[in-house]
């Protein structure tokens, strides 16, 4: 079987890098056709000087892209202005969506960026529409977020599925081995989305707790009055995060309160499950499509400081407690999210099309 991974998509955002390796491990011949737009950009989407031009040449690109043999044609992430030059290419092969997000809900919902009603968030919500609606089968990365993208296009619960994120098995392999003094380590994007108010309030409620954050962002500011018993460290080499998670006490998910934040499981999840880490994580309708709470994970109430302390100091005090969730963890990623497991559902979704 041959697929074309088509378009603009970032090349090394997890997601994309996670769907193709997955699909290689399941016997899939996977071709790349990529026109590099997004890539060594932190703000994705960001119109900045120079974007636009380099965009509207990718996409000229692809429209001049010749066809080649193939089952099925998969658009990556972030790929919702390449749909109309994929379905020129696929010349009636099936065509995958990839999307990972709406537009409008991130920008607009989750980041407030734009007004709801505005122009600009208008003109987002039309550009998911427009996307979603030219593939002829979406994949999301849980039910929670396939429903919501299903309502935003109009579009039948059958045009859709689900395929959890994961993570990369050539780096986020199991080897937890928490080193002193115990700390909570947070990797990822510093936006709404992940919770850091929640973070760093439960590190104020207890200063006898040790908090390492990962990332930089939107809301770096927020970092300029952390209590002393958060370490930041703005950047780590992709290749190093696995080391870092490694000899955490435990790895910290998501605790926002947006919408959003309520349907996704990220990637830093996956890697902790996959590293064997124990993950603390928010209480959402998408974690429950793959964790319980006790066993594969502690779940807290989103934007809940307390509870978050609650569960960090049971982790602390409790160390089969934490040996329990690591192992509980391990096991659900490889019986639910392994890349062999993955790979199969990727694989058994393009024949379904063919």
């Amino acid at each position: 079987m041959r697929a074309v991974y088509f378009g603009t998509y970032e090349r090394e955002y997890p997601r994309n890098a996670q769907v193709i390796s997955c699909l290689r491990r399941a016997g899939v011949d996977v071709i790349e056709r990529h026109e590099p737009v997004w890539e060594n950009r932190e703000q994705k989407w960001g119109m900045g000087p120079g974007v636009l031009p380099r965009l509207a040449l990718a996409e000229a690109r692809l429209f001049r892209t010749r066809p080649i043999d193939a089952d099925a044609v998969i658009v990556g992430y972030p790929g919702h202005l390449d749909l109309p030059a994929a379905r020129r290419f696929a010349r009636g092969r099936p065509l995958v969506f990839n999307p990972l997000v709406s537009l409008a809900d991130t920008f607009v919902s989750d980041r407030g960026r734009f007004r709801p009603g505005s122009l600009p968030a208008r003109a987002l919500a039309a550009i998911d529409r427009r996307a979603l609606r030219r593939a002829d089968l979406v994949v999301a990365d849980t039910k929670a977020n396939a429903e919501f993208l299903g309502d935003l296009a109009g579009l039948p619960p059958e045009r859709f599925a689900v395929c959890f994120v994961g993570a990369e098995e050539r780096l986020f392999q199991p080897g937890w081995a928490p080193e002193d003094p115990a700390t909570a380590v947070f990797v990822g994007k510093l936006i709404p989305l992940h919770g850091l108010e929640t973070i760093l309030e439960a590190a104020r409620q207890a200063p006898e707790l040790r908090f390492r954050v990962i990332g930089s962002g939107q809301l770096e500011p927020l970092l300029e009055t952390r209590s002393a018993n958060v370490e930041w460290v703005p950047w780590v080499p992709y290749p190093r995060l696995a080391a870092e998670l490694h000899r955490a006490a435990c790895a910290l998910g998501v605790f926002g309160t947006s919408d959003k934040a309520g349907r996704v499981i990220p990637n830093k999840a996956f890697q902790a499950l996959a590293s064997g880490v124990p993950l603390v994580t928010a209480d959402t309708s998408a974690a429950g499509e793959l964790l319980v709470d006790g066993e594969s994970a502690l779940l807290v109430p989103r934007g809940d400081p307390a509870a978050l302390v609650e569960a960090l100091r049971r982790l602390k005090t409790d160390t089969a407690l934490a040996g329990r969730i690591a192992e509980g963890g391990l096991a659900t990623y490889r019986r639910q999210a392994s890349e062999n497991v993955l790979g199969a559902r990727w694989r058994e979704l393009l024949e379904g099309l063919a």
